[in-house]
C-alpha cells in the first residue's frame, strides 16, 4: 500500500482537525466527477472516510493544510482493479484518485450489459414414417415398402434413409447416400441366408425422424411359387375389338424364380410381323398395332417353372359392320298394308346378325323414315300407310358395329290405291230397357250417438229412374232441415244431423216409377 504517511513528531491533531483536514482531498477531487462510476465499484470500506467528511463545518484555513505532493505517488497495479486506501494524518484512509492528465485504464470502464437474445422455436422434426411391411424376397435382395409420415413440419420432407444391420451387430449402415422421396425400395446386393434388421428414417431440414423398424430380421432367401396366371375378369370372355383398332392387352402372372412364358395359336408359334410379346418378371403385354379379321381366334398362354406349368386362353374376335341383306322384294299390297321379304348379308362382319332396319319414303318428299328398328326376322308387315301416296322402301342389317355401310333396296313400289266402299250401318235390335223399382241393397239396422251425424244408405234401380221417398215412423220426411236426402247413380242416402232421443224410429225408403215401387226399412236407435 503505497502514500504519504505524517512525521512522527507530530501527534494526531483533534477532531476538530481531523474534519478540516478531509475537505483538501475533497476539493482536489471536485472536478474528477467523471471517476464517479470507479467509486461504486470499490468495496464498502470507502463509506467510513465519507462519513468523517460529511459533518464538516466550515473548510480548514490554508496554513493547516499538508504540504501538496507535487507529483502524485506512483501506484503499483491493483490485481481487483480496485483503489488501494491511502492513510492521512489521522490515520484514516482516503481512496486515492487518479491524475487527470493520466488516462483511466479501460478495464475499469464499465462494460455494457449484454442484450438477451431471442432463440426462435426450434422446428420438430417430421414423425415416424407408417406402415414399414417387406413386399418381397429374393435370394440377394428385398424390397420394403411404407407410408408418409402423419407430420413433416414447415420445412417440408428432404427424403427418406434406409439402414440396415445385420443379426447380431449393433452396426447400423445407410444403404442410400443422398434421401429420396420414394416409399418403395429395393436393397439389393445381400447376402442368401443373412439375417438383415432394416429401419427407415424420414428427414428434413429440422432433423430425421423416430425410425420405423422392422420387428423380426429379414431372412435373404428364395422363395419358391408355383406358376399362376391372373387372368384378368374382362378377358375371360371373348375379347372383341373393331378392324383397324390396336390390341394392348396386359396379363399378370406370379411365380418364383422368374417363370418362362410363351405363347401360341392353334398349337403354332405367333407371327411377330404383327404381333409383338414383351415379357417382364410379373406381366406379359399382347400388342397389335393394327387389327385385323384374320387376328381372330385362340391365343393360349403358358408360363413355366422348372416342369410346373400354368395355361390360359386368350379369345379374340375382330370385327367390322356386315354387308347389306339380300333379295329385298315386295311380297304383297292390299289396303294400307305392303309385306317386305328379304335374306340375310352374305357378309356378317365376323359377329352374329343383331337385327334389320326397315325404312320408308314416300314419292311426294323423298324423305327416308325409320318404320322397324331391330326387325330380328328377314320379312316384315308395314301397316298405316296413307292412301294416294307411291312408297319406297330399303333395308340395313345390324351387328355388333353398328348397321352396314349401305342398304338393300325393293326393286318395286307400293302405291296405295282408293277403295271403294259403301257405308253401311249395323242395325241394333231394339230392346225394352223399362224395369218397376227394385232394391239392390237395403237398409240396415243404426246405432248412433246423441248429437253425432249418421247416414242410411241403400241402393235401387228401374227405369224410368224411380222417385225416391223418405218416411219416418210411416211418416213421410219433407222440408226439414235436419234431413238431407241424396241419390247418386241408384245409391240413395239420408243424412239426420245431430240426432236426438226422439230421432229415433224405423226409417222406411220408398221407390217409386210408373211400372211399379218397392220400399225397404230399417230401425235407428240414439243412445
Amino acid at each position: 500500500m503505497t502514500g504519504k504517511t505524517a512525521p512522527p513528531a507530530k501527534k494526531p491533531a483533534p477532531a476538530a482537525a481531523k474534519k478540516k483536514a478531509v475537505p483538501a482531498p475533497k476539493e482536489k477531487a471536485a472536478p474528477k466527477e467523471e471517476a464517479a462510476p470507479k467509486e461504486e465499484a470499490a468495496p464498502k470500506e470507502e463509506a467510513a472516510p465519507k462519513e468523517e467528511a460529511t459533518p464538516a463545518p466550515a473548510p480548514a484555513p490554508a496554513t493547516e493544510e499538508p504540504p501538496a505532493p507535487e507529483h502524485p505517488p506512483e501506484q503499483p497495479p491493483v490485481p481487483n482493479d480496485e483503489p488501494a486506501p491511502i492513510p492521512t494524518e489521522a490515520g484514516a484512509e482516503v481512496t486515492p484518485m487518479p491524475a487527470e492528465d493520466s488516462p483511466a485504464p479501460p478495464a475499469e470502464a464499465p462494460a455494457p450489459a449484454p442484450e438477451p437474445k431471442v432463440e426462435k422455436p426450434k422446428e420438430e422434426p417430421p414423425s415416424c414414417p407408417l406402415s414399414l411391411a417387406v413386399e418381397e424376397v429374393s435370394e440377394n435382395s428385398f424390397t420394403l415398402t411404407w407410408k408418409a409420415p402423419e407430420q413433416v413440419g414447415r420445412a417440408g420432407l428432404d427424403g427418406y434413409v434406409v439402414e440396415i444391420c445385420k443379426d447380431g451387430s449393433s452396426d447400423w449402415k445407410a444403404v442410400n447416400q443422398e434421401p429420396f422421396l420414394s416409399t418403395r425400395y429395393t436393397i439389393p446386393e445381400l447376402n442368401s441366408g443373412d439375417k438383415i434388421h432394416v429401419r427407415v428414417l424420414a428427414v428434413s431440414a429440422s432433423g430425421a425422424s423416430v425410425p420405423a423398424t422392422l420387428e423380426q430380421p429379414v431372412l435373404i432367401r428364395e422363395i419358391l411359387q408355383l406358376p399362376k396366371i391372373r387372368m384378368p375378369r374382362h378377358l375371360r370372355e371373348t375379347y372383341i375389338r373393331r378392324v383397324g383398332d390396336a390390341v394392348n392387352i396386359m396379363i399378370p402372372f406370379q411365380g418364383k424364380p422368374q417363370p418362362e412364358v410363351s405363347w401360341s395359336k392353334g398349337g403354332q408359334p405367333l407371327d411377330t410381323n404383327r404381333i409383338n410379346i414383351r415379357n417382364t418378371a410379373r406381366d406379359t403385354i399382347f400388342y397389335i398395332r393394327q387389327a385385323q379379321r384374320g387376328d381372330s381366334g385362340k391365343y393360349e398362354l403358358a408360363v413355366h417353372i422348372n416342369g410346373a406349368e400354368d395355361k390360359a386362353t386368350l379369345d379374340i374376335q375382330v370385327v367390322e359392320p356386315p354387308g347389306p341383306p339380300q333379295n329385298l322384294k315386295l311380297v304383297d299390297v292390299w289396303g294400307f298394308n305392303v309385306a317386305l321379304e328379304w335374306t340375310p348379308p352374305a357378309d356378317n362382319g365376323n359377329s352374329d346378325i343383331k337385327g334389320y332396319r326397315v325404312q320408308k319414303s314416300d314419292k311426294k318428299s323423298g324423305k327416308w323414315f325409320t318404320v322397324l328398328e331391330r326387325c330380328t326376322r328377314t320379312s316384315c308387315t308395314i301397316s298405316d300407310l296413307i292412301i294416294g301416296n307411291t312408297y319406297s322402301f330399303r333395308v340395313f342389317s345390324e351387328n355388333i358395329c353398328g348397321l352396314s355401310n349401305s342398304a338393300t333396296i325393293a326393286s318395286g313400289v307400293a302405291h296405295i290405291e282408293k277403295t271403294k266402299s259403301t257405308y253401311q250401318p249395323e242395325k241394333i235390335p231394339q230392346r225394352d230397357m223399362m224395369e218397376p223399382p227394385k232394391f239392390t241393397q237395403p237398409l240396415t239396422d243404426r246405432t248412433t250417438t246423441r248429437g253425432y251425424s249418421t247416414h242410411l244408405f241403400c241402393s235401387v234401380r228401374g227405369f224410368p229412374q224411380p222417385k225416391i221417398i223418405w218416411l219416418k215412423n210411416q211418416m213421410e220426411i219433407r222440408e226439414d232441415p235436419k234431413y238431407i236426402a241424396l241419390i247418386d247413380q241408384g245409391v240413395c242416402s239420408l243424412e239426420i244431423r245431430k240426432p236426438g232421443p226422439f230421432d229415433g224410429g224405423v226409417y222406411t225408403c220408398k221407390a217409386v216409377n210408373p211400372l211399379g215401387e218397392a220400399s225397404v226399412d230399417c230401425r235407428l236407435d240414439v243412445k
